[in-house]
């Protein structure tokens, strides 16, 4: 007995193509719009910061609002699954204390000293780090191609800096930009060791559970370090944590995942390199930041030698 796609063979063929450029066209969509919202965290923070608030008592904030739609995220992941054991909560905890907490609280940090332009073209630098800390830790080659992507990128980031620094000479652009780049290792960490994890418990699962740990770190963090009365800040400061927890992170998060899943990580994270440029354009047009040729160039260099990098490594 034969199918109905054997009896009419031209009409699966019709039937799948429409049906796979919509999947290709909603992946690209989901990549570049979860990119875009992923580079206004920075934006609504530098906001943040003129109505004179500390970057503790700003990502307990953005933390409490955010912790719901992770702790939703995780059970609905986790429905019908057999619990962690206690090595997989170990390493949940111990991502969710590094990959969210330390790097977000160090990035928030550094937000302070720095423009929101060069923040985020430092951390895309992540994969350069993952693939150093493949060949340290476990033995993997690194070829010519990585190594020359990797040098286009650096002196993106560095021609970028080296314009901040003469703007503002000071030892606070130099501190807010080591406090990023440590953030961006820290993150790298976390994308290194995520991998069996996200195999065992999946991705959605493991971001959930991890960001949620981080979200209470980040709460614990803020009773223990501040008064009470800290946390009473502007209006403007609340509204802009609730836009930052749900536009800026929970949101994108969910969008990027979808869109790995329609067009694989390697064409989703090529996509994601618009996040420079619209956090460049955010930056001009929000806070007036000065846009200069150099900061073009140095932007050029990064996307061009992150787009290097990820062909290196097919």
């Amino acid at each position: 007995m034969r199918s109905e796609a054997n009896e009419n063979p031209a009409s699966a063929p019709g039937q799948q193509a429409p049906a796979a450029i919509n999947k290709r066209a909603t992946g690209l969509l989901l990549a570049a719009v979860g990119a875009i919202c992923f580079s206004g965290k920075a934006i609504i923070v530098k906001l943040a910061y003129r109505y004179g608030v500390d970057a503790v008592t700003l990502i307990m904030y953005r933390m409490l609002f955010a912790l719901p739609f992770f702790v939703v995220m995780a059970w609905w992941a986790g429905r019908g699954k057999p619990p962690l054991s206690r090595r997989d909560w170990a390493g949940v905890l111990g991502l969710g204390f590094i990959g969210y907490y330390l790097s977000s609280m160090l990035d928030f940090a550094g937000l302070q000293y720095i423009t929101a332009s060069l923040e985020r073209l430092i951390l895309y630098l992540g994969p350069t780090l993952v693939l150093l800390l493949g060949w340290a830790l476990r033995g993997r080659r690194i070829t010519r191609g990585h190594l020359l992507a990797t040098a286009v990128s650096y002196a993106g980031a560095l021609t970028v800096f080296g314009l901040e620094l003469r703007i503002a000479p000071t030892g606070a652009t130099a501190w807010g930009a080591l406090l990023v780049f440590v953030s961006t290792f820290t993150y790298a960490l976390y994308l290194f060791y995520s991998g069996e994890f996200v195999q065992r418990l999946g991705s959605l699962r493991l971001v959930g559970l991890a960001t949620a740990f981080a979200c209470v770190c980040c709460i614990v963090q803020f009773l223990l370090v501040k008064p009470m009365a800290a946390a009473q800040v502007a209006p403007e400061v609340i509204w802009l944590s609730v836009l930052n927890a749900t536009l800026c992170t929970a949101a994108p998060v969910l969008m990027v995942m979808m869109a790995v899943e329609r067009l694989g990580p390697s064409l989703a994270s090529q996509v994601g390199m618009i996040g420079p440029l619209s956090t460049i354009a955010m930056g001009i047009v929000i806070l007036g930041e000065p846009f200069t040729p150099w900061l073009a160039a140095g932007t050029a260099l990064v996307v061009a030698g992150i787009f290097m990098f990820s062909r290196a490594g097919r």
